[in-house]
């Protein structure tokens, strides 16, 4: 598939789900309850994978590829919150639109054929901007966020009720043929309702009553809720929730979030949870009884705009997620949770008709659970009735070191330190968590043309063939380091930052004047004295400019100040600068949070004693000129901006503009802004996020090993270099020639060195041994579960195959025999088989996906006799518009 055509069938898919959405039902209406065993849809209990995706992470012309991605994976489900914040930014006046368009996107999901779990909240948490609450409603007097206070709950019913009777107006819940099968009120409530005494439990109940009372026909859930009470369904958010038991009984065992990988935050190393690790995990949570999982994120996508909550979370939000923040797959652990779920799909009849398993011990740190049903064929759908009266089973070796034999019903297993192996029919192995077939996609990063532009069409040089020269540069202007805005305001006292700012922009303004005598000059000489701003705390950051000269800051989330300053005699202009990076997301009482400067802010060093400036009159601004007057649009003329020339000293406080074309083709797009330093970047108008190149420290990372409990150190890169300099312009965003782009830059950058990016998954490679099992497509019919299945089938093979629509071009490394190393670092070893190369080119060369099987007949006989033969890969996937200039990820 050419890259136009690839357009063309991501449009195709676009448009074709899009005409799907007037449909007045997805599925044949039906009901939704749950027993103490699973949920119950349609009568029937299922075992259900589910995939997070956040819809504000990503565009509308994104969603049905991610929907089919997590399909294609073996999702059931989709999974997201609903963003208070986005849908109301200012209160009664809502916004379901653009990429808060929840309709749209839940009708997506329905008409890709999934379920959808819908997280009402309405807090989130979700390392999104103040936990998904909107600033507005901490200015509602008597307010307590969260607990059993009047106005908070009248606040919260309105926004339930508001997205309950929209989603049924819509038609959307599974009685009226939608997708939509449970709910969710609150989150992780359980981790502060102890900060809220007796109103947390009261609280509790009353939002459990109030949500039931909403009518949805639909099962409700609270995530990390110890006490929900008895018609709520408590459930599991960690890393691990194989132990976790529901406060009753009489519900199911949930896992609302499994942590596939971790945020991070501006100067941090980036977080990766291993393959193994995350399957050990979800293959554990079925073993032991566990009904309902969801992948916290399947797909993370990117915090644009100001969303990121923190403070100081990155815009990305990657998540190490098994689709990474560009939509591209995340090889091999989207390829082997994929393995894993169908899997799980073969086990699923013995795990629903079972109400609980056998436990069987089979060594010190080894064990197995046995899940038999005897359920009749027309109690089962059609599509699972041939594996009725069948017994499935999952043995497990818990230790974190040591590989394990155990015998099983009179067979003998080997299973590797923390792995479980899947049994669908209790006999053949069909997944082992640890053992990774999957291939490996190597995402790289390719350069299109720097950022350059024909900015001054009237300074065009001709020559004399007619051939113009066209000027590549940029423009600029700087933001005035001084009260412009007609709507600034003069108090006594200093403010607290949310307070004046409502959170419409991440910079407010404190100015004020200081008279400086030649008493307190000769003072400072005679005593080698010098004068300091002193400030009790400030969050998260602070600029001080005296005389409009930046001398000093700080950053942090509670730092105290002390600057040494320099005034002139007479006047001198003192400009502080407080900056939010994200609002608090998540903790009790977040109503009272705030940021910028805390405490007292005084002057000492004077003659006459210290300054109480925390008395004095201050001049209060909120936000940017540029932001006021919008320089981030086409055609804005009220900005005088000029030429930036290739010699300029890199300013602070300055704006800067070019216009660039888009690279051909369909790969994702990012900017490369490594070369700036902190600020926040728009793409014809929309707001791409905040940037910053702070770096991370040089140590703590090392190689990393799947065995044993995760945490996010455990496996961590980028060390000693910035967390983020690639930033997300999704396609949609731009358009074939002419894109503006604008930039605020704080710090100093050099813009010249922008460039854009594509992203790009086109090496691939995988390593397969004759141990590892065969394809799960091998396990699903009447054969594999009755006598007739031949040891002939289990025959391993590898499966490769590129995304988005390329071929696979050439094959740069094989060998059949004991190839040494690993992806990227492929070499022969003592055995290999001569026509290895040809045998693989021969079945993928040219193709978009292809199957080798490991075996000594395809290969021209056993090279070599005793010893388990492997197959290792490694290829080239390409299209007519690749370019050069690739460089690894």
């Amino acid at each position: 598939m050419t890259p136009r055509k690839g357009l063309f069938y991501f449009l195709a898919l676009y448009l074709s789900m899009h005409s799907e959405l007037t449909t007045a039902a997805f599925f044949k209406p039906f009901n939704v309850t749950y027993d103490h065993r699973a949920l119950i849809i349609d009568g029937k209990r299922r075992m259900l994978i589910s995939a997070g995706i956040h819809y504000p992470r990503a565009t509308p012309e994104m969603w049905p590829d991610l929907i089919a991605k997590s399909k294609e994976g073996g999702a059931d489900v989709i999974q997201t919150y609903v963003f208070w914040n986005g849908h109301e930014p200012v209160r009664g006046q809502y916004n379901f639109e653009g990429r808060y368009d929840l309709v749209k996107f839940v009708k997506l999901v329905g008409s890709g054929g999934l379920y959808l779990h819908l997280r009402i909240g309405p807090y989130v948490c979700a390392e999104w901007n103040f936990g998904g609450f909107p600033v507005w409603l901490r200015d509602i007097p008597g307010i307590v966020f969260r607990t059993n206070s009047a106005p908070f709950k009248e606040e919260m019913e309105r926004f339930v009720s508001k997205v309950v009777n929209l989603m049924r107006e819509e038609k959307l819940f599974s009685w009226q043929g939608g997708p939509i099968i449970m709910l969710q009120i609150e989150n992780e409530y359980g981790n502060i309702e102890r900060s809220f005494g007796k109103g947390g439990k009261e609280y509790v109940k009353w939002a459990a009553r109030m949500a039931l009372s909403l009518g949805a026909g639909v099962p409700w859930v609270m995530c990390k809720q110890p006490d929900a009470p008895h018609n709520i369904i408590d459930s599991c958010n960690a890393y691990y929730c194989d132990g976790f038991k529901p406060n009753s009984r009489d519900k199911p065992i949930f896992w609302t979030e499994d942590w596939d990988g971790w945020y991070t935050e501006w100067g941090g190393r980036l977080p990766h949870r291993p393959a193994e690790d995350l399957a050990f995990a979800v293959a554990r949570f079925f073993e032991r009884g566990g009904s309902f999982h969801n992948y916290y994120m399947y797909f993370g996508g990117t915090n644009f705009g100001r969303t990121s909550g923190g403070p100081f979370y990155i815009t990305s939000y990657d998540y190490d997620a098994p689709i990474d923040e560009y939509g591209l797959l995340s090889e091999p652990k989207w390829g082997h949770l994929k393995d894993l779920h169908a899997a799980i799909k073969l086990c699923e009849p013995a795990l629903a008709a079972s109400d609980s398993s056998t436990y069987i011990k089979l060594g010190p740190k080894q064990e197995a659970h046995v899940y038999h049903t005897d359920v009749h064929p027309g109690e089962l759908n059609s599509s699972l009735s041939e594996f009725h009266g069948r017994c499935s089973a999952f043995l497990a070796n818990i230790d974190e070191r040591k590989t394990a034999t155990v015998i099983f019903r009179g067979q003998k297993y080997t299973i590797p330190p923390w792995s479980v192996s899947i049994l669908p029919d209790c006999r053949n192995a069909a997944f082992n968590t640890a053992k990774v077939g999957a291939q490996t996609s190597v995402k790289l990063v390719e350069s299109d043309l720097p950022l350059a532009s024909d900015l001054f069409p009237a300074l065009q040089l001709m020559s004399y063939n007619s051939m113009p020269y066209i000027s590549k540069s940029w423009m600029t202007i700087n933001e005035p380091i001084s009260v412009w805005s007609e709507n600034n305001f003069t108090v006594q006292g200093i403010l607290e930052h949310l307070n004046v700012t409502k959170d419409q922009s991440d910079y407010l303004w404190y100015a004020t004047r200081i008279f400086i005598s030649d008493g307190d000059i000769f003072y400072w000489e005679k005593n080698n004295i010098r004068p300091k701003l002193t400030i009790d705390s400030i969050r998260d950051i602070l600029l001080i400019f005296v005389n409009g000269q930046l001398i000093g800051n700080a950053i942090g989330r509670s730092v105290t100040v002390a600057q040494t300053v320099q005034f002139s005699p007479g006047h001198n202009d003192l400009i502080l600068i407080t900056q939010t990076v994200g609002l608090q997301n998540y903790g009790a009482y977040l109503e009272k949070d705030g940021a910028g400067i805390r405490g007292k802010i005084k002057l000492t060093g004077f003659k006459n004693g210290d300054i109480d400036l925390s008395k004095s009159l201050w001049t209060y601004q909120v936000g940017l000129q540029g932001e006021f007057l919008k320089f981030y649009l086409e055609d804005n003329e009220e900005a005088e901006w000029a030429e930036l020339t290739h010699d300029a000293v890199p300013s602070t406080f300055a704006w800067y503009k070019t216009y660039f074309d888009a690279p051909a083709g369909t790969d994702p797009v990012a900017l490369d802004l490594a070369s700036m330093g902190k600020g926040q970047a728009w793409v014809n108008g929309h707001h791409i996020g905040r940037y910053w190149t702070l770096v991370a420290p040089k140590d703590g990372c090392k190689a990393c090993d799947y065995r044993g409990p995760y945490n996010s150190d455990k496996c961590v890169t980028n060390c000693g270099k910035p967390t983020q300099t690639w930033y997300h312009v999704p396609r949609s965003w731009l358009q074939a020639s002419h894109n503006l782009l604008v930039i605020f830059e704080e710090t100093g950058g050099n813009p010249f060195d922008i460039s854009v990016k594509l992203r790009s998954a086109r090496t691939i490679c995988a390593k397969v041994s004759e141990s590892h099992y065969p394809a799960l497509s091998k396990f699903g019919g009447s054969d594999f579960f009755g006598q007739e299945f031949l040891k002939s089938n289990m025959t391993p093979e590898m499966n490769l195959y590129c995304q988005g629509g390329d071929v696979i071009s050439s094959i740069t490394f094989a060998s059949y025999g004991t190839p040494q190393g690993s992806c990227q670092n492929f070499a022969r070893g003592s055995c290999h088989a001569p026509n290895s190369a040809s045998v693989v080119s021969q079945a993928c060369q040219g193709k978009r996906s292809c199957s080798i099987e490991i075996s000594n007949n395809l290969f021209g006989g056993n090279p070599c006799q005793g010893v388990v033969k492997t197959l290792a890969v490694k290829a080239t996937c390409s299209s007519p518009s690749r370019t050069d200039g690739s460089s690894q990820l």
